[in-house]
């Protein structure tokens, strides 16, 4: 058995067991065919014990849409840009908790039991520790110091699978539709509410990004971008910074 048939068969364990649509996982997406089956495959285990799976394209030039469709219970059709995808996927999701999970981001097999225990235990939201691989051994530092910093603050970003009851995500207004620090907006609105439940669970996404611009200039880059957020820049001049180019 390979490992992540392992993997799919933990997820799958009847001690982990949901009701039918006890809760959404929502998947923006864009131009991921070179990846999308093999992450979707992974929450097979989940969907055959009723958790929902929401696909939402952002727009995708590739076969992503179509690779997918099989593999979820629905594929949507959003604007470009993770909030608005993420809204969307939201509005038609039926699951009474929702789980916001990137396509480059990978779910620990008692994912869905930590989930269920937090907001059992009155936490209304929260985010996992994250793991960064498939890079330098500096990221170990790097999602270290991003946990921690998370812990501290309340504050989650993308890459830590955030998830929220379907109330407070509706109380909180949703992700705004900006194209940059959505994750940061939503997670101060929902920190008005409670605190985050800061799971020590381990989520693991990939470090393609760091690879690619070298971890010292990313870090730094995230840094000063967050730093202008916080100082009032706009998204959009921010987006344009991180090298977004709209369509």
């Amino acid at each position: 058995m390979s490992v992540k048939d392992r993997r799919e068969e933990s997820m799958a364990a009847p001690g982990i067991e949901v009701q039918p649509h006890e809760l959404s996982i929502v998947i923006p997406v864009l131009d991921e065919a070179a990846g999308v089956v093999e992450h979707l495959q992974a929450l097979q285990g989940l969907r055959a014990h009723g958790v929902e799976l929401v696909v939402v394209d952002g727009g995708s030039r590739d076969d992503t849409v179509a690779l997918a469709a099989p593999l979820a219970d629905r594929v949507e059709q959003a604007g470009r840009g993770r909030g608005r995808q993420m809204n969307a996927g939201a509005r038609c999701a039926r699951g009474r908790a929702l789980l916001f999970l990137h396509a480059d981001t990978r779910l620990p097999a008692d994912a869905l039991p930590a989930v269920r225990q937090a907001i059992g235990d009155a936490s209304p939201w929260g985010r996992f520790d994250v793991r960064i691989v498939d890079g330098p051994a500096a990221l170990a530092m790097v999602a270290w110091a991003m946990n921690l910093r998370s812990r501290l603050t309340g504050i989650a970003t993308g890459d830590q699978a955030m998830f929220c009851t379907r109330a407070a995500f509706d109380r909180a207004g949703g992700f705004p539709e900006i194209p940059l620090m959505e994750d940061i907006v939503l997670s101060r609105r929902l920190r008005a509410i409670a605190r985050p439940a800061c799971l020590r669970t381990r989520v693991e996404t990939s470090g393609r990004r760091w690879a690619r611009h070298g971890v010292v200039r990313t870090v730094l880059t995230m840094w000063w971008l967050r730093l202008r957020f916080w100082l009032g820049a706009s998204p959009e001049a921010l987006a344009r910074a991180y090298g977004y180019a709209p369509r």
